[in-house]
């Protein structure tokens, strides 16, 4: 019954998706060409990356507040390695492992000190920041290999490397989420902690992995930046939690956890980008931007509250 809502959750999403098109289509002659809708997915991915991270970690019923510094300081890591003339597979993976360490951090302090995953993110968000300002001087990092920019900023038959990036994300964690028993605890975990404990569900293991898969996919996103700017900035991934949570939210996962979508998260990146390609090609102003993406997440969050039947 479940998979039932969430495939209904998932097709409410979408048509809210065709409706933007649909609209800004009407709007502007620009918007629905192909150059544009590349751009939009494009535009889309860096959240998208995030929002898949923030998505397992909501249905765990958690939270992660850290994933713009986290993608930072592995960014500047890998950058400086880069720099230094390791060979650019081992920059990759080292700024990967600060990813995969920083998740680890959270999701240890929060499964087995107990601690609240909004406080812990909370503190990581200024610590994590700090220690990328700190390592860098507060000075950006230049002088990236051609080799790794090329290799972001390329394209597969027309598409974009960060789109086909997002996609074989998207669909490893829908496999996971949808096909394994990993999935199933996740789902266990939210829904209800302390049944899954009593049916022998790993639910510290669960949490440790969800975070370190959010802190993953948020040096993912880091690196891809930085080789589509060339650069490696300490501030980089600023608010980018509120954009992962929104894209989470409209997509249909549940701040009360449980409930959450892959499908549902990238459509709701997609909407978010759509939104704002389409008032940019309308000369709308930013705040009205952020008028338009903060109802558009009462509207998701009313939507959720309707489908959980209270």
């Amino acid at each position: 019954m479940s998979m039932i809502k969430l495939n209904v959750r998932d097709m409410g999403t979408l048509v809210g998706l065709i409706i933007i098109f649909a609209v800004f289509s009407f709007l502007s002659p620009v918007f629905f060409t192909t150059p544009n809708l590349l751009n939009i997915l494009q535009q889309s991915s860096l959240n998208a990356i995030i929002a898949l991270g923030m998505t397992l970690v909501i249905i765990t019923a958690g939270i992660d507040l850290s994933v713009g510094p986290t993608a930072a300081i592995s960014a500047v890591v890998g950058a400086s390695l880069m720099v230094a003339g390791v060979p650019v597979p081992l920059a990759i993976l080292g700024a990967l492992l600060v990813g995969v360490l920083t998740g680890l951090f959270n999701g240890v302090l929060i499964a087995y000190a107990g601690l609240q995953p909004f406080i812990v993110t909370l503190g990581a968000l200024s610590l994590y920041r700090a220690l990328s300002l700190i390592y860098t001087g507060g000075n950006p990092i230049f002088g990236i290999p051609a080799d790794f920019r090329s290799l972001m900023n390329g394209t597969l038959l027309g598409i974009p490397s960060s789109v086909i990036i997002v996609t074989v994300i998207a669909l490893v964690l829908w496999i996971v989420l949808t096909k394994t028993p990993l999935g199933e605890y996740i789902f266990a975990v939210g829904g209800n902690e302390e049944a899954a404990r009593v049916c022998s569900v790993p639910v510290a293991k669960t949490k440790v992995t969800v975070y370190v898969l959010s802190g993953f996919l948020s040096a993912v996103a880091g690196l891809i930046l930085v080789g589509r700017l060339g650069a490696a900035d300490p501030t980089l991934g600023n608010l980018w939690e509120l954009d992962a949570i929104a894209a989470a939210a409209i997509g249909g996962a549940s701040l009360m956890g449980g409930k959450g979508s892959i499908i549902g998260t990238i459509l709701g990146a997609i909407i978010l980008g759509a939104l704002r390609n389409g008032l940019t090609l309308l000369n709308i102003q930013a705040f009205y931007q952020l008028l338009a993406t903060g109802i558009i997440i009462i509207v998701a969050m009313l939507i959720d509250r309707a489908t959980r039947g209270k």
